[in-house]
């Protein structure tokens, strides 16, 4: 835990670079998209739209959103949701600071932050209409935590979403997480497969739907 956290304590001090390969904002960021993840232009466009497929339109419930990093994907997106109530956790305040600039940025007002842990949430059972977790689950070192806290702080009905890096579907992928990402604590085993993934979760969930992009699975799941 503490490796992971000192990771995004660094992440977070760097934000910027951080933003703009997540965005694919520049040549450099492209190209690492495509060497070290596999997507090109159409698969990243492919990848957010499974990021949020989960989310309705004119969403206007109570949405947790574990772990928020910066929010430069997501914080804009919550832009449209005017009627929603937006909860955003991270463990790492340098994380959790880069996503506050940035929603004052845009200009997005009512997000409330929290610097927590998802294996110990800090909110009541049956709490949130919508659970979404973007590229959270291949970093949650304490996974089982993480996966019972998410459904506890859901309602009966409840949308749990998002997307994360699974195993088996690019080798060059699997090769870059297990010989930079895991020892820089980026990432943190054991990983799910396309099958594993919804196996588990159609164990814990009434409704699971699954879709993949190269190594980045999407799921929306009903509880």
């Amino acid at each position: 835990m503490e490796k992971i956290f000192k990771a995004y304590q660094f992440v977070g001090g760097h934000s910027r670079l951080f933003d703009r390969m997540m965005t694919s904002a520049n040549l450099m960021s492209r190209l690492t998209l495509r060497l070290f993840w596999g997507l090109n232009a159409q698969a990243y466009q492919k990848f957010l739209a499974q990021a949020f497929a989960g989310v309705p339109k004119n969403f206007g419930g109570r949405l947790l959103e574990i772990p928020v990093g910066t929010g430069v994907l997501s914080l804009p997106f919550y832009k449209n949701l005017v009627g929603a109530e937006i909860f955003c956790v991270d463990y790492s305040d340098k994380m959790l600071e880069a996503a506050k600039l940035r929603a004052e940025q845009i200009n997005l007002r009512g997000v409330k932050f929290f610097q927590g842990d998802v294996a110990a949430l800090p909110f009541e059972d049956n709490f949130f209409d919508l659970v979404l977790s973007i590229n959270g689950f291949h970093v949650f070192p304490n996974k089982m935590a993480a996966w019972e806290e998410t459904r506890r702080v859901l309602r009966r009905g409840g949308i749990f979403c998002g997307c994360m890096y699974i195993k088996g579907e690019n080798r060059r992928t699997d090769f870059f997480v297990k010989k930079f990402c895991e020892p820089q604590g980026f990432f943190s085993p054991p990983y799910e497969t396309v099958s594993s993934l919804k196996n588990f979760l159609s164990e814990k969930y009434s409704r699971v739907e699954i879709s993949h992009v190269e190594s980045f699975a999407g799921f929306v799941c009903i509880k």
